[in-house]
Parts: C-alpha cells; sequence; structure tokens
C-alpha cells in the first residue's frame, strides 16, 4: 500500500517552475531520502505533501487524501524543518505537554527521556536556543508524535555531529519498534544512507532517480586510466560524469552494465574501476554538465 502518490505533479511560483510533471509513489512504513541540490524543489515537494501548498497541477495523494485543506492528513502528519513556527511564550518544556494534547499517536515518555538526554532546561522558551539545540528540540517533537507521514526536512542544521548521530540512531530505533512513513531531505546523504531504504533524487523540479539504496550503491561504477583506452572500454555506457587528470588519464562514471568478464578485462587492460558512493552518483546525475566544475576552466 502506498502512503503517498504523485501523478504529473507541477507547481508554478509565478513563472517559475518548482516542481515539473513529477510522478512517484512512497510505500507506507518506509524511510525515503529526498535529496538533490539547492533549488531542486524539495522542500516544495514536502509543503504539497503536508498541505501547506496547493499543487498547481497533476495529482497528489496522501493516505488517499488530497492533502491541502485535509484534516485527516494534518492529523497524520508533522513536518519538522528549520523554520518551525512554536508559541513564543511557551517554554520548551511546556511546548512538549501542548503537543501531548494535539498528537494522538504522541510517546510522552520518549519526548521526556530525549528532553533529558539533551540536557534542555525546561524553562527556555524555543526562540532562545541555540540554532543546533532548535533542531534538537524540533526532531524530538518529530519522533515524539509518531505521526504516519513524519516529514523531516533538512532537520539537523545547526546540530554538531555528535547530536547528528544521536538523532540518526533515535529515528531508527523509533522507527523499528514503531513503522510509519518517514521522508527525510538532507544534503548529508553519505550520513543518512545506512537508515534509508529508498531515494528520491530531484534535479530542477524533476525525478532523476527512484530507487532502492541497495540497488542505488550498485547503479554506478569509475572507471580511471589512459584517456583512449578508457573511452573504448565504455563505449556506447550511459555517461554520467567525465574529469581529466594528468596529461592523458580520465575519469568517468558510467551506468554499470559489465559483466564480471569485462571487469576482468579491465584490469588487463591497465584500468581502475570501482565503485560509485551514492553521495557522489546524486551529484552527477544533478549537475548541468558532465564534467562539474573543471567544465568552467575548459576550453571551447
Amino acid at each position: 500500500m502506498n502512503a503517498v502518490e504523485c501523478r504529473e505533479l507541477t507547481r508554478y511560483f509565478g513563472r517559475t517552475v518548482a516542481l515539473n510533471d513529477l510522478s512517484f509513489a512512497i510505500k507506507k512504513n518506509t524511510i525515503t531520502g529526498l535529496v538533490g541540490p539547492n533549488g531542486a524543489g524539495k522542500t516544495t515537494l514536502l509543503k504539497i505533501l503536508c498541505g501547506h501548498l496547493r499543487k498547481t497541477a497533476g495529482d497528489v495523494r496522501v493516505f488517499s487524501d488530497d492533502p491541502f485543506n485535509s484534516l485527516k492528513v494534518s492529523v497524520n502528519t508533522v513536518f519538522i524543518d528549520d523554520h518551525l513556527a512554536l508559541p513564543a511564550t511557551l517554554t520548551i518544556f511546556d511546548t512538549l505537554e501542548a503537543a501531548r494534547l494535539f498528537y494522538p499517536n504522541w510517546d510522552h515518555r520518549l519526548a521526556l527521556r530525549l528532553f533529558e538526554y539533551f540536557s534542555f532546561e525546561p524553562r527556555k522558551l524555543h526562540k532562545d536556543l541555540s540554532k543546533g539545540q532548535k533542531s534538537t528540540f524540533n526532531m524530538i517533537l518529530g519522533l515524539s508524535a509518531r505521526c504516519a507521514l513524519t516529514i523531516f526536512d533538512e532537520p539537523t542544521v545547526g546540530m554538531d555531529t555528535a547530536v547528528r548521530r544521536d538523532f540518526y540512531r533515535a529515528l531508527l530505533q523509533d522507527y523499528l519498534h514503531h513503522p510509519r512513513t518517514i521522508i527525510f531531505s538532507s544534503h548529508l546523504l553519505g550520513e543518512i544512507e545506512d537508515i534509508l531504504e529508498e531515494i528520491l533524487l530531484l534535479g530542477e523540479g524533476r525525478k532523476c532517480l527512484h530507487l532502492p539504496v541497495a540497488e542505488l550503491r550498485g547503479y554506478a561504477v569509475g572507471v580511471r586510466g589512459p584517456a583512449e583506452t578508457v573511452e573504448h572500454f565504455i563505449a556506447d555506457r550511459d555517461l554520467f560524469r567525465r574529469e581529466r587528470f594528468g596529461r592523458d588519464k580520465i575519469f568517468v562514471a558510467v551506468r554499470n552494465s559489465f559483466s564480471g568478464e569485462a571487469l576482468q578485462e579491465a584490469g588487463a587492460m591497465g584500468l581502475e574501476v570501482f565503485p560509485i558512493p551514492a553521495e557522489d552518483l546524486c551529484v552527477y546525475l544533478t549537475a548541468r554538465t558532465k564534467g562539474g566544475i573543471d567544465d568552467v576552466f575548459s576550453e571551447d
């Protein structure tokens, strides 16, 4: 069963196309990573899914409902980002108490234990917290709400490395005991890759890729060696990246459709063949040129 379904979803802001003919589905009770460069349309998509924005065209369904002005979607969704608006006069402890009354699946025991673990001062106001502390407190709200659709949009802004690791571990632990549909938007794919089941990659408002993480890890390989030999070896393959280093050597990233015999042949030809990390592949697939920044310095 799908928790989210989008068909030809489009959203304009004036003449700017934020989402362009986007179609995908997210299964119920999965953790999906939403990735892509700045301006790819990630936040716009998430705000449409939780009912904060209306689509321009196409169809979107969350729990089989159009999320815009849907009470069903609102009650069963929590949206956490670094611009979360909370009551200015409530202490952060009182905010937890208020959330307890609002979310039907709220786990107050979990909220208090996380609150204590991260050493929050109960009398503080949310607006007086540091950026990292705000993100950590917002994370507590998102996890403790245990909504059927839980959305985290760049939730770790300002967090230090140790706190981010604790957050990822807490999210995975709670998900394993209380499965729900989680969409996690982040630029730090290398950090969150191990907790994701699927990755949805956007580029300029379009879907570039939507695959299980296990398939993405083997989706592409890198080949490095003498330019002429590399070009011969990758002939007719889907090319994602080409970089020149030295006088006559190149690195390429290509679709992994090589047989074991072909890979052995590459070694005999003096070529290096190695897997491409998922984070690097996502950069290559959304880049406007196949040479990256090197194209700026190339001669026409």
